[in-house]
């Protein structure tokens, strides 16, 4: 199973969609990357060579922030929104979604399970 900056890629796939599993690379960077190592997209992970395996790792050390690099970043990011006390940073203290949804009927997913209020519905007033 070849390693790829630190991360243990799929063997089986092609090394265009195992590039993929590494936190940072998407189809554009994976693309980008195997055009700047001349390493086609359709070879399997496992057919690399160890001299291909390391050019990779070369590469993506110099150009591009991936895994716990860009993880620390986005953290940061986030804690700079929260300490300057910004709107974003708000949204992201309480949990609620930052980019502008709407939140009355929907945003389950960042507002956490529906929490249902009893009696509410047959109540006449």
């Amino acid at each position: 199973m070849p390693r790829i900056a630190g991360v243990d890629i799929p063997d089986r796939k092609k090394i265009y969609y195992a590039l993929q599993y590494i936190h940072g690379v998407g189809p554009k960077y994976a693309a980008d990357l195997l055009g700047e190592a001349q390493i086609t997209p359709d070879t399997k992970a496992n057919e690399l060579t160890d001299q291909q395996v390391a050019q990779l790792n070369s590469i993506i050390d110099a150009n591009f922030l991936v895994e716990g690099a860009l993880r620390r970043q986005v953290a940061q990011n986030i804690q700079r929104l929260r300490d300057i006390r910004c709107y974003r940073g708000e949204r992201h203290r309480h949990g609620l979604p930052t980019r502008g949804q709407r939140t009355r009927c929907n945003a389950r997913t960042r507002k956490c399970k529906k929490k249902t209020v009893a009696g509410k519905k047959g109540v006449k007033g």
